[in-house]
């Protein structure tokens, strides 16, 4: 039996509570960004998230995603209701911690994938279609990637596939599918891109916290008190901050103008680029991540988002979506062992990097195709668009019967 280490628990407690705290501080970062009228009805959604994903990680999902291996492909039932699972550590999940806290470290990462997607269909889906959807997404499209990727005797993890705390497992998947519901939802009536912000210091608040968060996010994911967690703790610090930086000066150079979003949006981007390599690259890789995550960001949300004009509300694809993919192919160039565990290019193993395409790939496919098949089911029995009159209301009204400030726009 492995022995239980009371700082690794003390570390992965606390890491936990970190990334649950991510998804209400999601809700403040995407509810400061859309309409008004639109405020609680997209705060509700990360709020019910945590409900209804919880529930569903804890009767059936973590069995799905970490149960014993069928195939290399999903976990079996074996631990459904948590049978089996209990405060005695798992032989290779954390096995310094009680497998009950691994699995409750896990489903905080089952709760905020999901609530990245909402920020891109924002203010025209109907709820009711929505709370479905987001079920079956995380049922049939998050629990097969993270045992893919994540799980003991899953294939891509067979295969080599190097990703610390999500690059492809929640923000190439979620980025994916937050771009197909966006295109088959349609834009927006008579917006294809948001105004300004409605409440920007909401937003700003909501990005601080989400950056107070990715410490547990990505220096949890190293399962202990460890070298791996801080060398993860620093890179995610170090990856913002050069992101950050980088997108004020794009904003600067390109808008004239330095702007608070900007900085805010370009810290995303570059917590977002860090994660798949965290735990695995130097802080000089970590800065040159951050970076390029962030030029790849500024240009699909200023260049590329506009040229096709899909409304993708609040640039989830373009800021998790394309900062993930790069995020997970730079792990195969900058990983060394000097660092972590992972060997990439720079080590002379030039093959990860096409372990990690290969692992991109697979994901933006099974998660493109899965969703618009489960985006198609959903609509087909609840309809997933609100009224042309319901969206123009706004879905605080219309949808919940509440409103975020005394005056509507």
């Amino acid at each position: 039996m492995d022995k239980i280490i009371a700082a690794d628990v003390a570390w992965m407690l606390c890491a936990s509570a970190l990334v649950l705290m991510m998804t209400p501080a999601l809700a403040f970062f995407y509810g400061g960004l859309v309409r008004r009228k639109n405020v609680l009805s997209i705060m509700m959604q990360c709020y019910v998230i945590m409900c209804a994903v919880g529930l569903m990680w804890i009767l059936v999902g973590y069995s799905m995603a970490f149960g014993p291996d069928r195939y290399g492909v999903i976990g079996s039932m074996d631990w459904i209701f948590l049978r089996g699972v209990s405060i005695v550590p798992d032989s290779f999940y954390g096995t310094s911690i009680p497998h009950l806290l691994f699995m409750a470290f896990q489903m905080m990462f089952a709760i905020i994938t999901p609530a990245l997607m909402v920020g891109a269909f924002a203010e025209r889906i109907r709820f009711s279609s929505f709370l479905f959807f987001i079920i079956l997404w995380s049922l049939f499209i998050y629990n097969p990637v993270a045992h893919w990727v994540w799980a003991n005797g899953g294939w891509l993890s067979k295969d080599g596939a190097l990703d610390f705390a999500g690059g492809a497992v929640i923000h190439v998947n979620a980025g994916i599918a937050a771009l197909v519901v966006s295109i088959l939802l349609g834009k927006r009536d008579g917006l294809v891109f948001p105004k300004s912000p409605h409440n920007l210091p909401f937003a700003v608040f909501g990005a601080g916290f989400l950056f107070f968060g990715w410490f547990g996010f990505n220096a949890g994911s190293a399962l202990g008190a460890n070298g791996a967690a801080v060398v993860a703790f620093v890179t995610t610090a170090i990856a913002s901050a050069s992101a950050g930086l980088v997108w004020m000066f794009l904003d600067w150079f390109f808008n004239e103008v330095p702007t608070m979003l900007g900085v805010a949006t370009g810290i995303v981007a570059g917590l977002v680029a860090i994660t798949p390599a965290a735990g695995f690259v130097s802080p000089v890789a970590a800065i040159i991540i951050g970076a390029i995550g962030s030029l790849i960001g500024f240009f699909f949300v200023t260049k590329v988002k506009p040229f096709f004009g899909y409304d993708d509300s609040l640039d989830v694809f373009g800021v998790h979506g394309m900062c993930g993919i790069w995020g997970a192919i730079a792990t195969g160039i900058f990983a060394s062992k000097a660092y972590g565990s992972g060997s990439g290019l720079i080590d002379g193993n030039p093959i990860q990097v096409w372990i990690q395409c290969k692992a991109v790939i697979i994901t933006i496919l099974y998660s493109g195709i899965g969703t618009a098949l489960l985006y198609f089911i959903a609509d087909f029995i609840f309809g997933m668009r609100v009224s042309l009159r319901e969206e123009h209301v706004g879905l605080d009204l219309t949808q919940h019967h509440e409103s975020g400030y005394t005056l509507m726009e």
